[in-house]
């Protein structure tokens, strides 16, 4: 009987758990946070939002793309809020992108976040940054071609087998 409440207890904290970390919160001093965890490896950060009309299309070819290079850094932050996590999470799965480094804006003014991001970028979306290993990055606005990814991809030396290099 102890070892079965155990078991719930600890199935019952692993959900909260992973419930909790599915979504993180995008606040100041984030984007540093996401560069020194990719450091020295290209990565994909791409921002979006729920009520963006052209974010389905790009999280299909997003989807695709990352189960192709299932290790290639992929970071998809919502410009939306922390209250829309469950809809997030739904919507990210839908697109097989709930295994995906996932962050959502959370502070009261969304304008610093976008500043820290970018201070280029006015709240568009798509919007879509290519790191490379030395984190020289380029930005596209709006939707991206697969050929785009998979030139950005040859040019980075990322392939099927070398995704996690």
């Amino acid at each position: 009987m102890m070892r079965r409440l155990l078991l719930a207890g600890l199935l019952v904290m692993a959900g909260a758990v992973s419930a909790a970390e599915s979504v993180r919160p995008f606040v100041s001093g984030s984007m540093e946070q996401i560069q020194k965890a990719h450091e020295g490896k290209p990565f994909v950060l791409f921002l979006w939002s729920l009520s963006c009309t052209y974010c389905p299309t790009e999280l299909k070819m997003l989807g695709e793309l990352k189960q192709q290079y299932p290790d290639l850094g992929l970071v998809l932050i919502a410009s939306d809020t922390p209250e829309d996590e469950p809809e997030i999470v739904s919507h990210l799965a839908d697109y097989k992108l709930n295994k995906a480094e996932q962050w959502v804006f959370a502070e009261d003014m969304p304008e610093r976040l976008r500043f820290e991001i970018d201070r280029r970028w006015y709240g568009e979306v798509p919007r879509t940054y290519f790191y490379d290993q030395d984190h020289q990055r380029e930005v596209k606005t709006g939707l991206v071609s697969q050929e785009y990814f998979d030139s950005w991809l040859a040019r980075v030396g990322v392939t099927t087998s070398s995704a996690s290099k």
